[in-house]
């Protein structure tokens, strides 16, 4: 999984421990955010600014049936290719600028690619799946099985929080999710 410490890394990680029998491997790569993805569920920490092909076969696997890429898709695709099993899957959730998966072709490769929204943006037949699907999360939290990956409360949704809040996300820097709430009123100010 790359960037195992974002706030979709952190809940997938829970999940892929807890719910199957993989064997878990994100990467990270400052301490906090190692610690973070361990703490999440992740078996392995590898770096994603080093060879991940080296790393994964001095751990085992020289090879992984499974990856999901939850950003920088396409900065990581080589390394995608030289880790991904013949007949693997990858899921992404980012939106790189282009995405070549030709190279993917010789070995077979299905690339999956997933917008949380889709179901209600094109009014699907299945709609009412993501409300089936977001139910369970919410049960599996409540059970105590998955826990939230809110490291931070920035405060009020307002142009400046947002901001910096943004700036936060995009500087490579943040853990698990850093949450606003609610609007300031015209009373509250």
């Amino acid at each position: 999984m790359i960037n195992g410490a974002g706030g979709v890394g952190s809940i997938l990680m829970q999940i892929a421990r807890r719910l199957t029998s993989l064997t878990v491997i994100a990467t990270a790569s400052r301490p906090e955010t190692i610690a973070w993805c361990k703490e999440m569920g992740a078996h392995h920490v590898i770096g994603h600014r080093r060879a991940l092909d080296e790393q994964l076969e001095a751990i085992g696997p020289p090879q992984v049936d499974y990856v999901a890429s939850l950003t920088a898709t396409d900065k990581h695709l080589p390394a995608i290719e030289a880790v991904i099993a013949p007949q693997g899957k990858i899921a992404a959730i980012d939106d790189p600028e282009t995405l070549d998966i030709v190279p993917f072709k010789r070995k077979s490769v299905s690339v999956h690619w997933e917008l949380m929204f889709t179901r209600s943006l094109f009014q699907t037949p299945d709609m009412v799946a993501q409300h089936e699907l977001l139910d369970q999360v919410a049960d599996l939290v409540d059970a105590g099985v998955l826990r939230t990956t809110m490291t931070g409360h920035a405060g009020w949704i307002d142009a400046t929080n947002l901001r910096r809040v943004h700036a936060l996300i995009e500087s490579g820097r943040s853990l698990g999710k850093t949450v606003l709430s609610g609007f300031v009123s015209a009373t509250r100010r």
